[in-house]
């Protein structure tokens, strides 16, 4: 079965390409890479070249010339794309923080403007798909993923399905500080999860190992709450009040004016050091004498973005340093290869993924995408039952679901009423006029 990856020059390809090295099932015969920037898939190019190397099975490796050469054929499309690079992004950042609001890339104004500028590239790429390789599964990484499935789901259907290692990094987490071993998730006979949101907005509200809900006793012991990232990042206190654990993006909502606080005046937004972090790999890459050498560049370079990963809001909490098992997370390219696997082999896999979301939330509309639990098998991820939403969970979710939706429909139809609308009603934008602001400015600037 072919995999392309769009984006194909993207710093996390490697690991993807690692775990499917390393995959015992071999689902993948060939990797098909493709990206706007030729010099960056060619560096990639030799860093997998250098993890194929010695192998005694490596999965073959091409880059193709255009999009349609590159999705023709294909059994699954990983979408990883980043429409206006880290420049992009630091302009989604700084536009919104000059006017006293956050703008991370997927949360609050800079999500807003990221999705706009992102979605009608998303939507060709799904009008591609859908004609050269009508029966292919679309795996969508690209930020902000809730939305952007949202838009390519459209022309996809139940085709496309979000993935984010957040909400299975969190479960992971959660499991081995409430005592478990993370291992014995994977076994639906033995154990449950309640997750249920948005992308970079759910709760874990359950955990069930054998029987026993784990989670109660978790909130309740306060050395295993400062044992993991989400426990610092919230404190003992508000999370045994909200009596459930939050996604770590939540963050920027519960604690709106500390992260603003901490990132106000800062001299480099976290797109600003992704820009300079990756643009001097590359720039040293493409000078590094062979595919060895290439490779121990990439290594220290991933080491070090994950360990800087959300430090703002970490200063904001403390000023904590994440942990070997903060770093390890959940993974994009276990949790995509685990749904690749779901969906050939039939084999009912359980995984948080962004799908529609049918009856899951009633308050929500059938076709709009959520963040849950979902069974995977060879007809797609289907959206398990959920506990009823605490009216807090809702009403946020309901709020954001309204910016995601004025979002997508302002990049379908260029309505700049849908973009205004999309900025002035998100939770972390607390003007229509410091929103008007931040949209002439995106517009000026783009």
């Amino acid at each position: 079965m072919r995999l392309t990856i769009l984006g194909g020059g993207g710093f996390r390809v490697p690991l993807v390409y690692r775990a499917l090295l390393d995959d015992p099932g071999r689902a993948v015969s060939e990797v098909v890479l493709h990206d706007t920037d030729p010099r960056r898939v060619a560096v990639i190019a030799g860093v997998l070249e250098r993890l194929a190397q010695g192998h005694p099975a490596p999965v073959p490796v091409r880059v193709a010339d255009g999009l349609d050469e590159a999705l023709e054929g294909a059994g699954f499309v990983f979408s990883a794309i980043r429409v206006g690079g880290t420049s992009g992004r630091i302009r989604d950042e700084r536009i919104p923080l000059s006017e006293g609001v956050l703008g991370q890339e997927t949360v609050g104004a800079g999500g807003v403007l990221y999705g706009l500028r992102t979605i009608p590239v998303a939507l060709h790429i799904a009008e591609r798909v859908t004609a050269l390789a009508p029966d292919a599964w679309v795996i969508n990484f690209t930020n902000p993923a809730g939305m952007v499935t949202e838009a390519m789901s459209q022309v996809l259907g139940d085709r496309v399905i979000g993935i984010c290692d957040s909400p299975v990094g969190l479960v992971r987490r959660a499991a081995r500080a409430a005592g478990a071993d993370p291992a014995a998730l994977a076994d639906p006979g033995r154990a449950g999860y309640d997750y249920v949101g948005l992308n970079h907005l759910g709760w874990l509200r359950s955990l069930t190992l054998d029987g026993t809900d784990l989670l109660p006793g978790l909130l309740a012991d306060e050395d295993a709450l400062a044992s993991f990232e989400e426990g610092r990042l919230f404190g003992a206190d508000w999370l045994r009040t909200l009596g459930a654990l939050p996604n770590e993006y939540l963050h920027y909502y519960y604690f709106r004016r500390e992260t603003l606080d901490s990132v106000r005046d800062t001299r480099e937004t976290r797109g600003e050091f992704l820009d300079h972090q990756q643009g001097g790999f590359f720039e040293r890459a493409a000078a590094a004498d062979g595919p060895e050498a290439v490779y121990a560049l990439w290594e220290r370079t991933r080491l070090e973005r994950e360990e800087t990963y959300m430090a703002h809001s970490r200063e904001a909490s403390g000023g904590w340093q994440r942990d070997a098992h903060d770093l390890e997370g959940g993974g994009y390219d276990r949790v995509a290869l685990a749904l690749m696997h779901g969906i050939l082999a039939d084999t009912g896999t359980r995984l948080i993924l962004n799908v529609r979301n049918g009856t899951t939330v009633p308050q929500l509309a059938p076709d709009a995408i959520v963040e849950t639990v979902c069974e995977v098998g060879a007809q797609g991820a289907r959206p398990l039952p959920c506990a009823p939403l605490r009216e807090d969970q809702l009403g946020l979710m309901l709020q954001v679901k309204a910016v995601e939706r004025a979002t997508v429909e302002a990049a379908l139809f260029k309505d700049r009423d849908a973009a205004l609308r999309a900025l002035a009603l998100h939770p972390l934008v607390d003007s229509p006029t410091v929103a008007a602001r931040i949209l002439e400015r995106a517009a000026e600037r783009a």
